[in-house]
């Protein structure tokens, strides 16, 4: 292969560490947001049968040199590039890199790992969760998705990578979809996510399921007053508080103990009524509630009114950028639901789990799926598979780059979304159908760190290489043969600076020259953080509180979300800048929940009052159960229907329901009339 054709075949790259500081130039022509200072050189493909080829490669190997900064040019002299049995191999040894030859008779790895945990080998240079391997295996999911095409696994499938790339240039319009003006506040972005209809909704189940549990009762509850659209608000409020100021017990805020109890918290309701709005808060009409087997059942209808308005207003409120994520993620949960996981690897190891679709700057969820099983048709499609085409349903032909785990990535999968205009990129299990037999581990061999090997079919390149780990990758975004080296600091207590496990000498401040990488590999890596800041974001700051019932952690877990999303749409919109009124010089998450809860608590205040009056009941009514005279303390107080006529009289009985004190005489009656 001629020399000129050999370097059209890749592009060479060149990055540093202000490159994608900009939110905004999420559609330039440039490494997808590839912060980290790498620098790239290209390792052209030779095929190992050619002698003309070879020699030539040997006559044009010094023209190949780094596209980098000064600082790399001392590196520069070590960097070379071999090539065999088709694929490109590169070997890092204690002086850097250098050529070698590739051993057949290398010891076989042990792949399938039974270690979930990168962090106990040698290399810290690789923020890699290769967790969902093992979880695969274990979950019954690993190969139901595979629904493969018929030409996946022909022996020609798979070529060699001598191809070119074709990435159609990301053009669509992306961020912050409003028309709120400078003026707006941190309530104005909320509704955005959760609209007033929402909460009116939630005011109007909220009363219906209080009506529905006192007629299957047969009794009346003394202390529920039907709720309003203010109350509601306030008790959203306080519950986002509550996760701010955090407490043992949501008794505690209302305790008279003035180093514990919360003043705000006594002003705005009292503790009895924010424990019987817990006790009776819905989103649903449970008396039309189909029962399992009926037609219409639904699995998450005691939340489906919720999800329908949410999932909606979360994709109009804000546009998708160039690269989105899509993972996991598990709420924790005390209830019982059956699609609960254990999920071993995971930091919350049991929980409900639900994949999102989120943006791979700024944390933003576009959208949610929540698992409920695998029956009838999603057995068929495949769990994973079906779940990638919903997630990324209304994106086609818009040139999206999709960044997932192992979990979903599989041959048919990216051909599928490549054909409806999305770009992907993602490790896999080199044990899935289609995958190239040539680069799975008992035909690779042992991998030296750095050494990598690939197949190509179109713009769908598969890659196997060794960073912390042995990984291997598929992807359509990426061209084969461009590699990365990002410096690795030196860890603390190394003399010889060697923090990557490859070696390679050390550099100025400290930098030691890492593992390289394959492309593939360096976009996974930068772009796949998406649904992780998006945790982290959510996870600073808990709503609501622990419960037996699993549809309340939906609830809160989808409340929690609209925060998130409201503020990075007001950090965007506003470009950081805090809404008026803010005196701080830096308005955070923290800043923006407790604005958010006092604009929705205004200056509402719940009224003693109400709550004594539901306490008298009318002798006629139907649902007259429980007031009895009976002893209420060893010592006399006053009696409630004396002193309300001026007089002064005791007595150690009462009704404890009202827990008043009263006469034995006729108060009991008077006072209940």
């Amino acid at each position: 292969m001629a020399a000129r054709k050999r370097r059209e075949l890749f592009t060479i790259l060149e990055t540093s560490a202000d490159t994608e500081t900009n939110t905004v130039s999420d559609g330039e022509e440039c490494p997808l947001n590839l912060s980290v200072d790498v620098k790239w050189f290209e390792i052209p493909f030779r095929k190992p049968d050619s002698d003309s080829e070879e020699e030539e490669l040997q006559e044009n190997e010094g023209e190949t040199e780094f596209k980098s900064t000064a600082a790399a040019d001392e590196t520069a002299d070590s960097a070379s590039y071999i090539a065999g049995g088709g694929c490109n191999i590169i070997l890092v040894t204690g002086n850097g890199i250098k050529h070698e030859e590739y051993a057949e008779e290398y010891a076989e790895e042990s792949y399938y790992s039974t270690s979930n945990n990168c962090s106990e080998t040698t290399s810290t240079d690789s923020d890699i969760d290769f967790s969902d391997l093992e979880e695969e295996e274990h979950s019954g999911l690993f190969s139901s998705d595979d629904l493969l095409d018929e030409d996946c696994t022909s022996p020609d499938f798979w070529g060699e990578p001598d191809q070119v790339i074709s990435i159609e240039p990301f053009t669509a319009v992306s961020g912050p979809q409003h028309s709120l003006g400078d003026d707006a506040d941190t309530l104005d972005y909320f509704r955005l996510l959760f609209p007033d209809s929402l909460f009116e909704h939630m005011v109007e189940q909220t009363n219906n399921y209080a009506l529905y549990r006192q007629r299957r009762s047969g009794r009346s509850d003394a202390h529920w007053h039907p709720t309003d659209l203010r109350e509601m608000r306030a008790y959203i409020g306080l519950n986002i508080l509550m996760g701010i100021n955090q407490l043992p017990d949501y008794g505690m805020y209302w305790a008279s103990d003035i180093f514990i109890g919360n003043a705000g918290f006594k002003k705005t309701m009292t503790a009895r009524r924010f424990e019987k709005l817990n006790q009776n808060i819905h989103l649903c009409d449970r008396e039309s509630e189909p029962t399992r087997g009926e037609l219409g059942y639904d699995g998450l209808y005691k939340i489906r009114p919720l999800l329908d308005v949410v999932e909606n207003t979360m994709w109009d409120s804000y546009a998708p950028n160039r690269c989105l994520t899509i993972d996991e993620c598990a709420i924790t949960s005390k209830g019982r639901f059956s699609p609960t996981q254990y999920m071993p690897s995971k930091p919350l190891r049991k929980g409900l789990k639900v994949w999102m679709l989120c943006d791979s700057r700024s944390g933003y969820c576009h959208r949610t799926r929540v698992y409920v099983g695998k029956p009838g048709e999603e057995a068929a499609l495949g769990v994973a598979r079906k779940a990638v085409t919903s997630l990324v349903r209304g994106l086609e032909a818009k040139h999206h780059h999709i960044f997932m785990d192992s979990f979903f990535t599989s041959v048919p999968l990216l051909q599928r979304l490549l054909r409806d205009g999305l770009y992907a990129c993602g490790p896999t299990h080199p044990a899935r159908r289609g995958y190239p037999d040539t680069l799975k581990p008992r035909n690779v061999g042992k991998l030296a760190p750095g050494e990598f090997y690939q197949c190509q079919h179109g713009n769908l390149v598969a890659t196997v290489t060794r960073d912390a780990k042995v990984m291997s990758c598929l992807s359509t975004n990426s061209a084969p043969g461009i590699v990365g080296i990002s410096p690795s600091r030196q860890r603390d207590g190394d003399s010889d600076g060697d923090s990557s496990g490859g070696g390679g000498g050390i550099g100025p401040c400290g930098m030691g020259l890492g593992v390289p990488r394959p492309l593939p590999l360096l976009l996974y890596q930068e772009n796949m953080r998406g649904v992780d800041l998006c945790d982290q974001l959510r996870e600073c700051y808990q709503v609501g509180r622990p419960c037996k019932k699993w549809w309340r952690y939906f609830l809160w877990f989808y409340v929690n979300l609209c925060i998130v999303n409201a503020y990075v749409i007001l950090r965007e919109t506003r470009s950081g800048a805090p809404p008026a009124g803010f005196n701080g010089k830096q308005f955070t998450q923290r800043h923006f929940r407790v604005r958010l809860a006092q604009q929705l608590i205004g200056d509402y205040q719940g009224a003693r009052g109400m709550e004594r009056a539901a306490r008298k009941r009318h002798a006629d009514s139907p649902l007259e159960y429980g007031h009895r005279l009976e002893r209420m303390s060893e010592r006399s107080r006053r009696c409630r229907n004396c002193t309300n006529k001026g007089l002064r009289h005791e007595s150690v009985f009462g009704c404890k329901i009202c827990n008043v004190h009263l006469c034995r005489g006729g108060c009991f009656s008077e006072f209940h009339k």
